[in-house]
Order: C-alpha cells, then sequence, then structure tokens
C-alpha cells in the first residue's frame, strides 16, 4: 500500500509540475520610449510609474517598485520584459513569450516532465490551459532591481479541463506564485520560481 501511494504521489507531482512555471522562442523586444526618470523634479510617485507600458492588451502592474540606481532607460525595458512575460501567462499567447525570453533563457527550478529551455513555460501553459482554460495571471506586484525581476503573481480561473485524469466541475482556482527573472541584454535569460501547489491541488481536487 505504501508503495502504491508514493507512485500515486510521484504522478500527481509530475502532472502539477506541467501545470506551472516557466518561458520559449526568439523575436527582438521593442523597448519602449525613454522616459524622464531618475531627474531631481520626477516625484517619487511618479518615477515607477512611468514606467509602465500602457500599450492595450498588455498586463499592468498592479503595484510598482524600481531602484533608480537601475536607471530609466534599464528600468523601462525590464518593466516592460515583465508586462510581456505575463501576458503570455495571462493569455497564452506565444508571441507575448517569444518577445519576453532570449533563445537561451534556462528554467533554474525546474519541475519533473518539463522540458528545459524556451519549451518549458510553453509546455506548462498549454498543460495549465488543458484544466483551466480560462486561467488569467495578476501582476500584483513587480520589483525592478539591478538586472532582476520579481513578481508576486495571483492565477485565477475555473477547473473546467481535465487534469490527471480528474474532470473539473468548473470549481474557482486561486493560487499565487513569486518568480524571480534574470534580464540580460534585451531579454530575461532564466528564472526561480515557486507556486503555491498545496492550494491548487486542494482547489482541483486532486491529492498528492
Amino acid at each position: 500500500m505504501r508503495s502504491r501511494t508514493v507512485i500515486r504521489t510521484a504522478a500527481v507531482l509530475a502532472a502539477l509540475a506541467a501545470l506551472t512555471g516557466g518561458t520559449a522562442s526568439a523575436v527582438p523586444v521593442p523597448v519602449p520610449a525613454p522616459v524622464h526618470g531618475g531627474g531631481r523634479h520626477d516625484s517619487a510617485r511618479d518615477w515607477p510609474q512611468r514606467l509602465i507600458d500602457r500599450t492595450p492588451g498588455l498586463v499592468q502592474p498592479k503595484a510598482l517598485t524600481a531602484d533608480r540606481s537601475v536607471g530609466a532607460r534599464r528600468a523601462a525595458q525590464e518593466v516592460h520584459l515583465a508586462q510581456q512575460l505575463y501576458t503570455f501567462w495571462n493569455t497564452g499567447e506565444q508571441r507575448y513569450l517569444d518577445a519576453a525570453i532570449s533563445p537561451r533563457f534556462r528554467d533554474e527550478t525546474l519541475p519533473p516532465g518539463r522540458p528545459q529551455g524556451p519549451a518549458g513555460p510553453l509546455f506548462a501553459s498549454k498543460n495549465f490551459r488543458a484544466a483551466v482554460p480560462d486561467l488569467t495571471c495578476e501582476l500584483s506586484d513587480l520589483l525592478v532591481t539591478g538586472d532582476k525581476i520579481t513578481a508576486r503573481l495571483v492565477f485565477r480561473g475555473h477547473f473546467t479541463g481535465t487534469f490527471d485524469g480528474v474532470r473539473g466541475r468548473g470549481q474557482d482556482v486561486e493560487f499565487n506564485a513569486i518568480d524571480i527573472q534574470h534580464v540580460g541584454t534585451d531579454r530575461i535569460t532564466e528564472d526561480w520560481h515557486i507556486e503555491d501547489n498545496a492550494t491548487l491541488l486542494a482547489q482541483l481536487g486532486v491529492r498528492a
């Protein structure tokens, strides 16, 4: 009985790994127009808000903190990359992922069963949306410090698909995740991420 439980737990965790995390491909990232940041006439409140790309369709951070020492152009670039990446998680559209990550992207917290590199986030998003087709990603907090982006995310949707052989009944799904993204010259090159999988499994009605 114990061995069957261990096998079942491993199978569920492997399937869950396909649902959460990561990033994919290669397309030049349009850098937002220069912003007037860092000057003495900018208020503390104006500084981070001026970095946000207001293009319709892009995820907007609910809260933004940016280190002024990064410089206005670089900070705006990093905010833009974060908006592209989390718009991918919000929509499932690959073009946003391609604009955000490098072809050399590496997932430093790769879950079992997920491909390394740019294919990983696409794999995870596809499997997640098979279970939660209306998945959304809220960028609740965004912090820009040096060449790192830290994000607090809230994923929401309804379990109307299938996960690990379990068919959803339309139950609500809402769980948190934390990401740290390392930005290279023009795109994200690696990340570390952790998701509240215990809450997610409970909401899906699946036991590890």
